[in-house]
């Protein structure tokens, strides 16, 4: 996501629900990186990080959403 600082510093400080979304698309953004370092990774976790890699790339829509709103 390519955005404005201050734009971003100015939504998270107005808008609850972009602060939300931010801090869960932080933890997201964590787990994926977890799996990303791992080198093996089950069948079980490459399921688990696409869930995580899906519903963090659902937050950053949303997110862009609300910033676009901001802009307009």
């Amino acid at each position: 996501m390519n955005i404005d600082p201050d734009l971003l510093e100015k939504v998270k400080g107005e808008n609850v629900e972009f602060c939300k979304l931010y801090e869960e698309h932080a933890i997201l953004k964590s787990k994926v990186d977890k799996f990303n370092q791992m080198k093996v990774i089950t069948p079980k976790q490459e399921t688990e990080n696409k869930k995580y890699q899906k519903q963090k790339l659902n937050l950053k829509d949303k997110m862009e959403k609300i910033l676009s709103d901001y802009n307009s």
